[in-house]
């Protein structure tokens, strides 16, 4: 028997990459998930077409997570349908990747927002949906930049150490509940996202294979990495890990440069 048959998740910003990913394999393992997104619609619906012919259930939400008021619809909705929840990921992030002499406090606002704040609230809405099925277990995905300085990253870089941060205070508040919490730290994961800093589009040479080629693991992190220790720390075997951040990068973050 798959090992989340009939429990329900949650995966925000899951209409692609890294999200789609994670939601396709708690599928595969029995759930049936909520794909939550904001701006585009078509691969959401796209990602719940595939958790269905898993034979899944898929409910697609549009909610902006840095919006309380969106993020109390999101919980609604899903309490309405489902009546309860077992497992929340929270991997919908944003922000404004420039220089901090170039960041303004809407860009801050926005960034903290979606990426920190909306892991403290989406937790204490999950809370009492998880306690009414006897606990859950909650997963963060943060980034190296949480304790590196990546180019241009630095307000992105604090929501993830906050994220962090979260992850332990809740993993011990919510232990009484029966909720497992952690966070994943992957590295350079090949997606689109990567489009969106301009460290790669600006490199003269493949900024993403140099990198590859100074990983002892010889490659670089995949959606599907992420996605299997995201089911791990999902499982009943990771149940003695609490409040960690597992880094997943394959050692690259180990060497000295």
């Amino acid at each position: 028997m798959a090992q989340f048959t009939d429990k329900v998740a949650l995966v925000t910003g899951s209409g692609r990459g890294i999200g789609r990913e994670i939601a396709l394999k708690l599928a595969q393992e029995g759930a049936h998930v909520v794909v939550n997104f904001f701006r585009n619609r078509e691969p959401a619906e796209e990602t719940a077409v595939a958790i269905r012919a898993l034979g899944r259930q898929a409910l697609v939400v549009k909610a902006n997570v840095g919006d309380l008021d969106d993020l109390d619809r999101l919980y609604a909705e899903i309490e309405a349908t489902f009546g309860g929840l077992d497992i929340l990921i929270h991997n919908a992030a944003s922000g404004y990747n420039r220089s901090i002499s170039a960041q303004k406090p809407r860009g801050w606002e926005w960034t903290m927002n979606i990426n920190a704040r909306s892991l403290l609230f989406g937790a204490q809405r999950a809370a009492p949906l998880m306690t009414g099925r006897g606990g859950g277990t909650i997963v963060a995905i943060s980034s190296l930049g949480a304790v590196r300085v990546l180019p241009e990253y630095a307000v992105v870089g604090a929501s993830k150490a906050a994220i962090e941060s979260l992850v332990r205070y809740l993993a011990v508040e919510l232990a009484g509940q029966n909720i497992v919490v952690n966070a994943i730290s992957p590295g350079v994961v090949r997606t689109d996202a990567l489009d969106y800093f301009a460290v790669f589009q600006n490199s003269t040479s493949d900024l993403a294979q140099t990198i590859e080629t100074h990983t002892p693991a010889g490659r670089l992190c995949t959606p599907a990495d992420v996605a299997e220790v995201v089911a791990f720390l999902c499982s009943p075997t990771a149940r003695m890990i609490r409040g960690q951040t597992i880094v997943m990068d394959g050692g690259y973050s180990l060497l000295v440069r």
